[in-house]
């Protein structure tokens, strides 16, 4: 078992508060990383038909079960088991109670927002990060294009899962199942034609007409679409830098995958070879590295905090991290060589928008030097910069 860099983080809030949700997409890792956090704290799976009953129609005998805590998992299967939660945790008057775990973001929040507001904190768990991945699978070698068609799913790696059979099974089995009962989803085939059309626009600015014209939806239900893979984690939206300055900014948001591996799957790509000279290569590449500085950012408990640039006479910076008072500048190329123009965007939002406390470049090589122009870097070594 990989250790998960967000660990500590979940223990320390586990002390500061009666209740700790922790949501994120399925297979993430909730279940193992609850249970080697807390191994005194019984567990129980609210997937399970029976356990879900008993929660669910006898909500106090179901908690008198656990008389000192417990582990709750997949909490969405029974959100009115938190009303009762809220009283069990008022009357004890202490912390370090319940831990609980959802797949769907919205029925999860919804639930929690609504009866443990102030009494529980919420965390975000994304598949393994480079950072805590490591050196630990040498037979992926250096190759960007085996993780960018891998993804980072733990079960894939932990259990040598060929990528093409467990991310399309993914798929089928769990952002089907997912969506269809978080909503009245009619016609499946239009919606895994729209999901393969997001696949397709990784890394570009969303535009419900075009994705609605090109499914052969209305744009409300396109709209709808998206907001319900956010739910499920499957995509996120990374919204435009905004400053009170005297230019044309691009207000979209742009559209990303939590996981690479599945746009990779989505674009019918099936073997880590494809990738090279794929059009969407690059794309798939920016993706990977936004992806892995929100991991970074959710493993140490700190919220999103993401941007990028663009403005209406096309000068772009992919990332932008903000700490603080700190701006940090990203630029992402999936090149193997370095070229001077690619400092291009960095060094005009740098002179022209805002000083930035660190300039970046990330691109698909193996050194990591610091050059007048700003850090050169590569995805492994980038969350060290930050």
């Amino acid at each position: 078992m990989i250790p998960r860099k967000i660990e500590t983080h979940v223990k320390s809030m586990f002390s500061l508060y009666p209740v700790i949700t922790i949501t994120g997409p399925r297979q993430s890792g909730k279940t193992t990383l609850v249970k080697t956090c807390f191994p005194q704290l019984p567990y129980r799976n609210l997937e399970h038909p029976e356990t879900r009953q008993f929660a669910r129609e006898d909500p106090i005998r179901f908690l008198r079960t656990v008389p000192d805590g417990a582990i709750l998992d997949e909490i969405q299967n029974a959100p009115e088991l938190t009303s009762y939660i809220q009283v069990e945790v008022d009357e004890k008057g202490k912390n370090g109670l319940f831990v609980l775990t959802g797949s769907r973001q919205f029925n999860v929040m919804e639930a929690v927002t609504q009866s443990l507001a102030g009494r529980t904190a919420i965390i975000k768990l994304l598949p393994f990060s480079f950072e805590e991945i490591g050196d630990l699978y040498p037979e992926l070698g250096k190759s960007t294009d085996e993780y960018l068609f891998r993804g980072f799913y733990p079960r894939l790696y932990e259990q040598k899962i060929d990528p093409s059979v467990g991310l399309t099974d993914y798929i089928e089995t769990y952002i089907e199942r997912d969506l269809r009962q978080l909503s009245r989803i009619q016609d499946l085939l239009l919606f895994r034609k729209f999901l393969k059309l997001c696949a397709g626009r990784t890394g570009q600015l969303l535009n419900f007409s075009h994705l609605a014209e090109d499914t052969g939806i209305s744009h409300k239900t396109a709209a709808e679409w998206i907001s319900l893979l956010e739910a499920s984690f499957i995509v996120f939206r990374l919204p435009p830098f905004f400053a009170n300055i005297n230019k044309r900014l691009i207000k979209s948001p742009k559209l990303y995958f939590y996981d690479t591996g599945l746009a990779a799957n989505l674009l019918g790509i099936e073997e880590p070879k494809q990738i090279e000279s794929h059009p969407l290569r690059g794309a798939l590449f920016e993706n990977m590295v936004i992806s892995e500085v929100l991991k970074y950012r959710y493993n140490r408990g700190r919220k999103e905090n993401l941007s990028f640039f663009r403005d209406a006479k096309g000068h772009e910076v992919d990332l932008l991290y903000h700490s603080g008072n700190d701006l940090s500048l990203v630029e992402i190329k999936s090149a193997g060589t370095m070229r001077k123009e690619f400092f291009k965007g960095l060094e005009y939002f740098h002179d022209s928008i805002k000083p930035a406390a660190k300039k970046i470049l990330v691109y698909d090589g193996q050194r990591s030097e610091n050059r007048s122009a700003g850090t050169v870097t590569n995805p492994r070594r980038l969350t060290s910069l930050l």
